[in-house]
C-alpha cells in the first residue's frame, strides 16, 4: 500500500500553496495522513490545529488515523540523536546565531549552499565543552564516509544523486526544543511508513541530508515527488502573511472547494 502525507505547521491559516500540497499527497498514496510540524512551539497556536482540519475536511481531504504531533514525540527524536552520536556523525555547537553571523562576516568568502552561507565549522573540532546548552550538528563529512554513494528517485527531477555537504553541517537538534525539521521528519516518515514523501521543490535541497539520515538510522528509502510552487502575482511563493489567499478568508467570500482548485 502506497501511503503519503501532508504535514502543515500549525503556526497560521492554509492557504492556496497548501491546499495544492495536500492535494497531490492524497492523490498520490492510496493511505493520506496528516502530521502537525509543531517543533517551532514559539509560533504555533492552538486554534490553528482545528482550523487546519476544518479547512482540509471542507475541502474534502481527509485523511486516515489520527494527526501525529511532533511536540508529543520529543523522546523518540532524542533516541535517534542518541544513535547518530554513537555513531559520532554528530557534534555539539555552542555558538549563537550572532556569533556565527561574526565569524562569516570575517571570512568575506564563506561557502555558500542553496539556502545561503553555510556554517563554517567553528565548533566542529572544540575539544571541551563550554558551560552552556550545546545545538547538535551533523559532521557531514564524516557521515558522508560511513554511508558511502547514495541517491534517491524524485518522480519530476529523476534520480538524484545525494550531495551530503550541500547544506553543510546541519542542526539536527537545536538548543531549546532538542530536535530539528531535518531529524524529526526523517524519524517520523519512517515511523508512519511513508511509502511517497511529497512536499514543495523548494525542499528538494534538503533531501540530501534526509538520505544520509535514513543510510544512518537504517530507515527504509521513500520515493519522493518535489512539486511545483504556488506563487503570487508578482512570482514570490505564498506564505502564511497572504491572508487574503487563506482557504478560510476564500470560504467566507462564498468560493466552493472547486472554485478554489480551479484556482490552482
Amino acid at each position: 500500500m502506497s501511503i503519503t502525507r501532508f504535514a502543515p505547521s500549525p503556526t497560521g491559516y492554509l492557504h492556496l500553496g497548501h491546499a495544492f500540497a495536500a492535494k497531490v499527497a492524497r492523490e498520490s498514496g492510496e493511505q493520506f495522513l496528516l502530521r502537525f510540524e509543531d517543533i517551532d512551539h514559539t509560533r504555533v497556536r492552538s486554534e490553528y490545529y482545528t482550523a487546519i482540519e476544518e479547512d482540509l475536511r471542507w475541502l474534502g481531504l481527509t485523511w486516515q488515523g489520527t494527526p501525529w504531533r511532533q511536540l508529543d514525540r520529543l523522546p523518540i527524536y532524542n533516541d535517534a540523536l542518541q544513535k547518530l552520536k554513537a555513531l559520532g556523525v554528530v557534534y555539539p555547537c555552542y555558538c549563537t546565531r550572532s556569533e556565527i553571523e561574526a565569524e562569516l562576516a570575517e571570512l568575506g568568502n564563506a561557502p555558500q549552499g542553496p539556502e545561503g552561507p553555510l556554517y563554517p565549522g567553528t565548533c566542529r573540532d572544540l575539544l571541551k565543552k563550554l558551560d552552556r546548552e550545546p545545538a547538535w550538528r551533523l559532521h557531514w563529512q564524516k557521515a558522508s564516509e560511513r554511508v558511502g554513494d547514495l541517491t534517491f528517485n524524485d518522480s519530476r527531477h529523476g534520480l538524484q544523486q545525494v550531495n551530503p555537504g550541500l547544506l553543510g553541517d546541519v542542526i539536527l537538534a537545536r538548543k531549546d526544543i532538542g530536535t530539528s525539521y531535518h531529524l524529526a521528519v526523517v524519524v517520523d516518515d519512517a515511523a508512519q511508513q511513508i511509502t511517497t514523501v511529497t512536499r514543495g521543490e523548494d525542499l528538494l535541497p534538503s533531501t540530501h541530508i534526509h538520505r544520509v539520515l535514513q543510510a544512518l538510522l537504517d530507515f527504509p528509502e521513500p520515493q519522493y515527488l518535489h512539486h511545483r510552487l504556488i506563487l503570487d502575482d508578482q512570482g514570490n511563493r505564498l506564505a502564511k502573511r497572504h491572508d487574503a489567499l487563506a482557504i478560510r478568508q476564500l470560504r467566507e467570500l462564498g468560493l466552493t472547494p472547486e472554485q478554489v482548485f480551479q484556482r490552482l
